[in-house]
């Protein structure tokens, strides 16, 4: 074999055993849902500041599963997971630069809607929000949303 394959050999091989390890990373420390039944707080807030509020309870291990169950959204499958286009009904206008942001007691989800866990009394805000980021100026995703009276998050 030449000197040439032999090292095209090593760097495939390489390339496997770091695809395996990062895959064995995420499976072992990457979200994970946990089975039974579970009480989970929704609050959806529409362009123009009006809030829903859903309660309901769900055995799902993660937010996509217990949020379609209550059929609150839709979307297109993308290769990060579902898209979320539509929520409560209300679609986000892509040429007004709208979209659905999720966080969960007012702090930003950093996973897509099918590897967020869902854990019993989690509250999660869907928050229309209008302009996309141009990668300049902070964008946080969340809304601050008035829970429980009082002035309580």
């Amino acid at each position: 074999m030449s000197a040439q394959k032999k090292k095209t050999l090593i760097i495939v091989c390489a390339a496997v055993v770091l695809v395996a390890a990062m895959l064995a990373v995420w499976f072992a420390f990457g979200p994970k849902g946990t089975a039974g039944q579970k009480a989970v707080g929704v609050t959806v807030v529409y362009a123009d500041a009006t809030t829903d509020e859903f309660s309901f309870s769900t055995d799902a291990e993660f937010l996509r599963q217990a949020l379609e169950e209550q059929k609150l959204v839709e979307g297109e499958e993308s290769q990060y997971g579902l898209y979320v286009k539509t929520v409560n009904g209300v679609t986000a206008d892509e040429a007004k630069e709208e979209w659905w942001c999720f966080t969960k007691d007012g702090e930003d989800v950093m996973t897509g809607v099918d590897s967020t866990p869902v854990a019993d009394g989690d509250h999660f805000e869907i928050t229309l929000k209008t302009g996309y980021w141009d990668g300049q100026d902070a964008q946080p995703c969340y809304r601050r949303v008035p829970r429980g009276g009082a002035g309580g998050f």
